[in-house]
């Protein structure tokens, strides 16, 4: 399962975004702490990789801090990004952006302006910073995916003016556990998951990373190692269960879901460096095996 959702007012803001960043001087990247990786958008990385680059953990009090830092560390190899972990409860802290711009924007005359760019994936908590930043309410903010549609441009204080930009996912996701944590997070409307495959990839992925949150949160004493039975033990403690004793698959994702995304399983990452390695030499192979398919295709047409 590969989700493909790209609203056409995304193609139009990347065609906006590649038109004005020749006079950007600084990229904002929001991200989400929970899923540094699957959170960033490629094209917008490659978009604007020779710029100075400030990316944003956001939701950090969602995640684990050790795994956060450990992100950070692993996204300032590059000499161009600068990282920040933070949350929409602390305001003081994400005023502190603005001096990161200052930090890192090339050396301005006196009287000129430092002009940022802000990015993120849909409800990623980008309108929300913004409007800490402005000190004001400038950008629409909301809980669905792709509230923001257009470029905004927002002065945010004395020096620095912010270009909005609708939030963008990816076009197309090369590996299907990059859209299943972005479906856990929020940043994929619900009509575009397949429920089965989120609740077995989720439970699946806390019974070998936090069997304890099964434990304690469910109450459950003798985890399951079959993805299907584990959720039907859930689905007896929550009452998910329909007529015959059958599992609701979308109810219990949805709680799993929900209860994730609110802090009440706890507050853990769901990938680190090391995982996205390995999850990206998988998509490369699956990109082969792809191509030889389609060549193979062709060849037989002939």
């Amino acid at each position: 399962m590969i989700i493909q959702w790209f609203p056409g007012h995304m193609h139009k803001a990347r065609k906006e975004i590649k038109q004005r960043l020749p006079d950007v001087d600084v990229v904002i990247e929001i991200l989400d702490a929970r899923i540094p990786f699957s959170s960033q958008n490629p094209l917008l990385t490659e978009i604007a990789e020779h710029k100075p680059n400030i990316k944003v953990l956001n939701k950090s009090d969602l995640a684990d801090e050790e795994t956060v830092k450990i992100w950070q560390e692993h996204l300032e190899q590059n000499e161009n990004i600068k990282t920040i972990a933070l949350s929409s409860t602390e305001p003081d802290k994400i005023r502190t952006i603005t001096e990161l711009c200052r930090k890192i924007a090339p050396n301005k005359g006196e009287h000129q302006f430092i002009s940022a760019m802000i990015m993120g994936i849909p409800n990623i908590g980008k309108s929300t910073i913004i409007n800490i930043l402005a000190n004001r309410t400038v950008a629409k903010t909301g809980n669905e995916p792709a509230v923001t549609k257009g470029q905004q441009r927002i002065k945010i204080s004395e020096d620095i003016v912010l270009f909005d930009t609708p939030g963008m996912l990816w076009p197309r996701i090369r590996h299907e556990n990059w859209a299943l944590k972005l479906a856990i997070t929020g940043a994929i409307k619900e009509t575009a998951i397949n429920y089965e495959d989120l609740a077995f990839y989720f439970v699946r992925y806390l019974y070998h990373n936090h069997p304890h949150v099964l434990q304690e949160r469910f109450d459950l004493h003798n985890l399951s190692d079959d993805e299907y039975t584990l959720l039907e033990q859930i689905g007896a403690k929550r009452g998910c269960l329909k007529s015959g004793k059958m599992l609701d698959l979308q109810k219990v994702s949805g709680i799993l879901v929900n209860e994730y995304r609110s802090g009440k399983l706890g507050n853990f990452c769901l990938e680190t460096p090391e995982d996205i390695q390995t999850e990206l030499q998988q998509a490369d192979e699956n990109d082969r095996i792809r191509e030889e398919k389609k060549e193979a295709r062709k060849a037989k047409k002939k």
